[in-house]
């Protein structure tokens, strides 16, 4: 550990302190929309996506502080010991999923300060999340963080079809990388493959999983039919009966169209897939979309998170985890969270 270096828990004291200190004039709230109150009254869970009710907010009770119940369980992509939640890069990265509301990036933007990176990362690893998915534009970030604190936090990252970028990546210590799905798309759809293998090759050749990803599952199964089989998947993942998903004018609310396609095609894939856009940036409830995306066989989950849901959702996912899921999809393995910890103090020391 360097010497100028605050540890985890002295750094996140610091901070929560003096955001505790400009918060102490107004009250935390949370929001039951209209469609949660429908919900509610008819018995159902409150959390619950339908297709009926709209999504405006018409009141407010006050918010209590969650508590982590226990940390997030791991498993291995790679040689990597990775948690199965992965903490998304969208919205630190300032790229909103915001349907027709323009301001919303720059919000988003403007609440991720330097510090709050920081801040979110560190509550991401005290609830067992130790894996960042980033752009390729946020490899100085990450070298902050690991700089500034005794932070363990791990990288993927996701590259354009640059070589280039793809060696940045290596050097600046990712654990595995894979072309956006925008690459994918964009490739699939003008019949050029060119770069899949040299891709593999450069990422392979320095010890790292190599990955393919997008949203659509005619571009998976296309990569797929030439015979380009990446060390993990990435491919977008929810339920669509939430209630924007069912208007015929779409306005960047759908991630996965189909998403009963998308589980047949991974049903008997050994390769690990990460689903992404699980709660379609926003628009499905945790409990549910947690749940769908694991009994659909997803082998981790990468969800974009507030610093202030990050508990929360461990806990939901935890939950759904110990209460056993219907899945036919073969889990991988777990690792032993103790075993791991202690492995981590030992190359510290």
């Amino acid at each position: 550990m360097r010497d100028d270096s605050l540890s985890r828990r002295d750094l996140l004291k610091k901070i929560t302190a003096a955001s505790l200190a400009a918060g102490a004039g107004s009250s935390a709230v949370s929001y039951h929309s209209h469609e949660e109150r429908i919900l509610a009254e008819e018995g159902k869970d409150a959390g619950a996506a339908d297709a009926v009710s709209g999504a405006t907010r018409l009141s407010f009770v006050q918010q209590q502080k969650e508590e982590l119940k226990e940390k997030v369980p791991l498993t291995k992509l790679g040689n990597a010991v990775v948690s199965r939640i992965i903490l998304g890069g969208n919205l630190i990265g300032g790229f909103a999923h915001a349907r027709d509301l323009i301001y919303v990036s720059d919000l988003i933007r403007a609440y991720h300060t330097e510090q709050k990176c920081v801040e979110t990362f560190m509550i991401a690893e005290e609830a067992g999340i130790n894996t960042f998915l980033g752009d390729w534009n946020m490899h100085q970030m990450m070298s902050n963080y690991w700089k500034w604190t005794d932070g363990k936090m791990q990288l993927i990252t996701q590259c354009p079809d640059s070589m280039d970028e793809v060696k940045k990546a290596i050097d600046t210590g990712a654990i595995a990388i894979y072309p956006t799905g925008g690459v994918s798309e964009r490739r699939v759809a003008e019949g050029d493959y060119s770069f899949y293998e040299p891709f593999f090759k450069l990422v392979r050749d320095a010890g790292l999983p190599a990955g393919l990803g997008a949203h659509r599952i005619e571009t998976i199964r296309a990569l797929a039919d030439r015979g380009l089989i990446p060390d993990f998947w990435m491919k977008t993942f929810h339920p669509t009966n939430y209630w924007s998903a069912q208007h015929p004018t779409e306005h960047d609310n759908i991630y996965c169209r189909k998403p009963k396609e998308t589980a047949e095609f991974f049903a008997d894939r050994p390769e690990p897939w990460i689903a992404f856009k699980t709660l379609a940036a926003g628009a499905v409830a945790p409990q549910e979309g947690f749940r769908f995306a694991m009994e659909g066989g997803a082998d981790f989950i990468c969800v974009g998170m507030y610093d202030f849901q990050i508990f929360k959702d461990a806990n939901i996912f935890t939950d759904i985890m110990n209460g056993g899921i219907n899945r036919k999809r073969r889990m991988l393995d777990p690792v032993d969270r103790a075993d791991y910890e202690a492995q981590l103090e030992e190359e510290e020391a």
